[in-house]
């Protein structure tokens, strides 16, 4: 009998950062993409680049990445849940590929818990598939500092230096000051740590840096004389940029409103915000442990890059959103695994290891359910606002508003994008136009001001007529020459 030669062949690994990637596109399809419509943002990120609707007015801190990244879509398509499908695909997509970096740092589980813990906030899960810039600086964030750890230790290769420069500038692209915060302490840890004194690392920082810059710095002089010029004004358009504790405006409003501004809620079920004050202790011990064990690259940079990036979201400014804070938590993710597992071996008696492992997957199970809990109750929040969205829109086309048209007042933009008309504000801090130029124009085209039904008539819509907007508590004031049967002479 002739022996076999055929060798057993290992068996393979189990790709669990890949099964985490696909897993977050699901609950996405799942959750999200069915029951959510163009947000108040969103819209003025998609007008820029939408082919059947005027541009809404883009102000000075926006930056152009999200709009570049819907254009390809709605180049061909107007359709809302295809361009929210595309999207969840994408940052799925984009999910793998940026934790796939920290896989030679970490190891394959340590990086699929750390995608994990990321993408299973429910922030991560309804930005998704939404253009908003938050999560792309997030992932961008993360494989930026996962390849600039591999490639600051020599002989790095052009591929790590490539990455290093694309993920920066594709976060300054996404949003430009989260781009400066980002650039910062990556300097700043080659001109530190002697092993990182190189030219190559700071010099693929700053060529990403400016790559990713250039489009916002030409817009800054083409729009407003200036860099200088473009920062006071988006300072303005901020609220005005100085030291405002936002801490607990951010902790308040961890799981909505989608915007607190003004921030005046107060913090209900604090049980589901016991996470996020747990986050900075276990960062620091982390950082702890890795100092001791001489690993503490790794864990000490995405720290670092984390505090810097959360410095305009909880010092700068005098308002929050859940969102402002998701390249911090992705940041803070590779660590927390790195922690959990040292935490793993750092129990030695077989029983007690396995009873701490069920008992952390029991936590983090209960972490995970809370999180999809929000995540409905904030999905149903802005389903109902895009609804009433889309109700006004839909009013506004009965009164004779088609385009040529021209919609004002604060929600002018979400309302102006699904009705097809043009949008403009004479007043707050996305003022764009006057009262003489809007009535100019509104003498040419059938123009709308929309108001709060109590707070009556904008100054310059006194004389025109009121007409309630069942459902949405807004009351659009129309220039008399556009009546409820169209246009007039």
């Amino acid at each position: 009998m002739i022996a076999s030669r055929t060798g057993i062949r290992p068996p393979r690994r189990i790709p669990w950062p890949a099964l985490v990637a696909l897993a977050y596109a699901a609950a996405q399809l799942a959750l999200v993409v069915p029951h959510l419509g163009p947000g108040w943002d969103e819209t003025v990120y998609l007008s820029q680049v939408d082919p059947h609707r005027p541009a809404a007015y883009f102000s000075a801190p926006r930056s152009r990445g999200t709009s570049l990244l819907a254009a390809p879509v709605l180049a061909v398509t107007d359709s809302t849940t295809v361009l929210r499908v595309v999207l969840a695909l994408l940052s799925a997509a984009a999910l793998y590929a940026a934790y796939r970096v920290w896989q030679p740092l970490l190891g394959p589980g340590r990086t699929a818990l750390a995608a994990l813990l990321f993408a299973g906030l429910w922030t991560t899960l309804l930005y998704g598939p939404q253009a908003m810039p938050n999560l792309w600086v997030a992932l961008s964030a993360v494989a930026a500092v996962g390849w600039f750890l591999r490639a600051a230790h020599p002989p790095a290769g052009r591929r790590a230096l490539l990455g290093l420069g694309a993920m920066v500038a594709a976060a300054t692209c996404f949003r430009f000051s989260d781009g400066v915060w980002l650039a910062l302490p990556l300097l700043a840890a080659c001109a530190i740590v002697p092993a990182w004194r190189r030219p190559a690392p700071p010099l693929a920082v700053a060529g990403g840096f400016a790559g990713g810059g250039a489009e916002w710095v030409a817009e800054a002089y083409a729009r407003w004389g200036g860099v200088g010029a473009r920062l006071h004004r988006s300072s303005a358009t901020e609220g005005g940029m100085g030291t405002h504790w936002a801490g607990g405006m951010a902790w308040r409003s961890l799981n909505g409103p989608l915007l607190c501004r003004p921030c005046h809620v107060p913090l209900t079920h604090p049980e589901l915000t016991l996470w996020w004050l747990a986050l900075p202790v276990l960062a620091l011990t982390a950082c702890a442990l890795a100092w001791r064990a001489r690993h503490d690259a790794v864990i000490l940079l995405p720290v670092a890059c984390a505090a810097t990036l959360s410095i305009p979201y909880l010092l700068l400014i005098d308002y929050s959103a859940p969102r402002f804070l998701l390249p911090v938590y992705a940041l803070l993710s590779p660590p927390l695994a790195a922690l959990a597992a040292h935490s793993a071996r750092a129990i030695r008696p077989p029983r007690a290891r396995a009873l701490a492992a069920g008992l952390a997957a029991a936590l983090l199970a209960l972490h995970l359910s809370a999180q999809v809990e929000v995540l409905h109750r904030d999905t149903a929040a802005a389903r109902t606002t895009a609804a009433r969205y889309r109700t006004a829109a839909h009013d506004l086309r009965r009164l004779g508003l088609t385009p040529p048209c021209l919609v004002s007042g604060r929600h002018a933009p979400p309302i102006g994008y699904d009705a097809g008309c043009a949008s403009a504000n004479v007043g707050g801090n996305n003022r764009d136009t006057t009262a003489h130029t809007l009535l100019h124009r509104a003498a040419r085209e059938p123009t709308a001001a929309l108001a709060r039904t109590r707070s009556g008539p904008p100054h310059y819509a006194r004389a025109w007529t009121p007409h309630r907007l069942p459902g949405t508590g807004l009351t659009a004031y129309v220039r008399s020459r556009v009546s409820a049967s169209g246009r007039g002479a």
